[in-house]
């Protein structure tokens, strides 16, 4: 029900991301899109009802949430949905300001903490059993016994997990540095460009890199999903470019029994590696919103953007947690990405396929598999928007991965209006 009875409401989207708009709108839900950008290519799309100019999180955290509290008091507005990385930190540290005008479904801060700082995470998985790869800090370290991966030790670093970050201080570092056993490194700098003290995690040899997405009730699974990637937008890694669903019943018990054990709500993405070795997946990520291979789900037919709608107000009886295997979805630039990196990414850990053999295996599976996260035939406006912008008005990699809204454009009066923050 909306806010006044009756037909359903609007969904406010945090994020330029397509597959989010298309998925409300083809279930009959007006959309709302929050962007920085006065033309994100999403805007094209015959699915995006309106866009709302909002401060960008770089330009002050609390003005970002601000800006979205003043959008959700609309009364048309009925939930808004968490599509960026910031989104998860607002919503739950800010819930009641949210929760006074819209639905949501988002944890509660200490569990969000819980996922964010991958120290108390690896705690988390320990204590239910699941594996993951050992995890210390930096500081903790007197040498590289092993082949180790240095990362951040936070999803999000604000105010709430790095002393010296004030309320609208905002960052996300991606820096991840592969090391050899007795590898001597600048540990200082190592720190100084992460802003904090960051975490050391064993390397974990690959046979396949898996994700597993789930929408839970305070502790119960509606949905759940998995997908094994097959490519990533780096030879190294990285997120998933060309992905096929999957269902794997040892792979469902390891993904529900971390979330099980914290009594999770809300939505959870977590990236998974399986071990060479051992056999066992093991967790890499856990990321508490709608995730970048979104459109390969919704093409399995697990709609997780429509089934966070239903649990927010108060429908979790229709969700269909039911997913058609063996459907794979290409995302075309992260596709050139990839094939750029095995000409330019570096790694003492991972092994470079020849270039010829990754243009092949991106070419013969494309032809194989023609499906594609934003390129769509019955609604091809956002994909062009989104190449003439790449191609002539930003460089490629200025842009936020996975997220076609996170582009410069001109103004677009018809469609915008401004939410002051």
């Amino acid at each position: 029900m909306s806010k006044h009875g009756g037909n359903k409401g609007a969904v406010l989207v945090t994020s330029g991301n397509y597959a989010i708009v298309r998925s409300f709108g083809t279930n009959g839900i007006r959309t709302v899109v929050a962007s920085e950008h006065d033309d994100t290519p999403v805007s094209s799309s015959r699915f995006c009802d309106e866009v709302v100019r909002i401060p960008a999180p770089s330009d002050g955290l609390v003005r970002y949430k601000d800006a979205l509290v003043g959008i959700c008091a609309r009364p048309d507005v009925d939930v808004i949905v968490p599509g960026r990385p910031e989104d998860a930190y607002v919503l739950s540290k800010y819930h009641d300001e949210f929760a006074t005008h819209v639905n949501l479904a988002v944890q509660p801060f200490e569990m969000l903490r819980s996922v964010h700082d991958r120290m108390r995470l690896y705690e988390a998985a320990t204590a239910a059993g699941v594996p993951m790869a050992r995890t210390r800090l930096l500081s903790d370290v007197d040498e590289f016994e092993r082949p180790s991966i240095i990362k951040p030790r936070y999803n999000v670093i604000t105010e709430e997990y790095v002393d010296g970050f004030g309320p609208n201080d905002y960052d996300i570092v991606k820096r991840v540095i592969h090391v050899q056993p007795g590898e001597d490194l600048n540990r200082a700098e190592i720190r100084r460009e992460m802003g904090h003290d960051p975490i050391v995690q064993d390397y974990v040899p690959p046979a396949d890199k898996y994700m597993f997405a789930a929408l839970y009730d305070h502790g119960e699974a509606l949905a759940t999903f998995q997908h094994r990637q097959i490519r990533g937008n780096s030879y190294t890694g990285g997120g998933g470019v060309y992905r096929e669903s999957v269902y794997l019943p040892e792979f469902e018990a390891v993904g529900r029994g971390l979330l099980d054990h914290l009594e999770w709500h809300g939505l959870a993405c977590i990236e998974y590696l399986q071990d060479a070795d051992t056999g066992e997946f093991k967790i890499i990520e856990v990321n508490p919103r709608l995730w970048q291979s979104l459109p390969s789900t919704i093409r399995s037919g697990a709609d997780f953007p429509y089934f966070y709608w239903l649990l927010a107000t108060g429908q979790k009886h229709l969700v269909e947690p039911d997913y058609d295997l063996g459907i794979g979805s290409h995302y075309l630039w992260g596709e050139l990405g990839y094939l750029k990196s095995v000409v330019t990414d570096e790694s003492p850990l991972v092994e470079r396929p020849p270039l010829s053999k990754a243009l092949w295996d991106v070419a013969s599976s494309i032809w194989q598999e023609p499906h594609f996260d934003y390129l769509r035939f019955d609604d091809p406006a956002p994909f062009v928007h989104f190449v003439v912008h790449v191609a002539f008005l930003r460089k490629p990699d200025e842009r936020r991965a996975g997220d076609v809204g996170h582009l410069p454009a001109e103004r677009r009066p018809d469609r915008t209006v401004h939410a002051e923050p």
